[in-house]
C-alpha cells in the first residue's frame, strides 16, 4: 500500500510532489533544502545553519511516517560548493550520533539548487 506523508513540522510541498511516500516499511523521502516550516523562508546563507533546518524537517517527516532517525538507511547529498562538505559533514554527524549504524550516503556538488539554497538532502528509511 502507497501512503502520502505530510506534516505541518516540515516546509509545505512547492510543486508537483510530495514531502515523502511510505511504501510498505519504506519510507522515500523527497530532497529537503533547508526551509524553515514556520516562516516559509530559507535559513541563513551559511551550509551549517540549512543543513541543520533540513536534518529538523526530515526529522519532523520521518516522525510523522512512524519511523525514527535511526531508520533513515541512505542519504544522498547535493551540495554547491564540495569544499562545504566538512561543515555539512559535522553537523550530519551530530544528527546521527546515538545512531547504531549510520546511513549509506552519496554526496553530489551541482551547480543550483531551489531557492539558491547551498545544500538539499533526499534519504530512504525503513525498518
Amino acid at each position: 500500500m502507497i501512503q502520502v506523508i505530510e506534516t505541518k513540522d516540515a516546509p509545505t510541498v512547492r510543486g508537483a510532489y510530495s514531502q515523502a511516500i511510505k511504501v510498505g516499511d519504506t519510507l522515500y523521502g523527497s530532497g529537503q533544502i533547508g526551509i524553515d516550516p514556520e516562516t516559509e523562508k530559507l535559513v541563513g546563507t551559511d551550509i551549517e545553519s540549512q543543513t541543520k533546518q533540513i536534518l529538523r524537517n526530515i526529522a519532523a517527516i520521518v516522525a510523522q511516517a512512524g519511523f525514527t532517525r535511526s531508520n533513515i538507511v541512505k542519504t544522498v547529498v547535493f551540495v554547491q560548493d564540495m569544499s562545504d562538505w566538512m561543515k555539512v559533514n559535522e553537523v550530519y554527524a551530530d544528527f546521527f550520533e546515538n545512531n547504531l549504524i549510520l546511513p549509506a550516503q552519496s554526496i553530489v556538488e551541482v551547480t543550483k539548487l531551489p531557492a539558491d539554497a547551498l545544500i538539499q538532502i533526499e534519504y530512504i528509511v525503513s525498518k
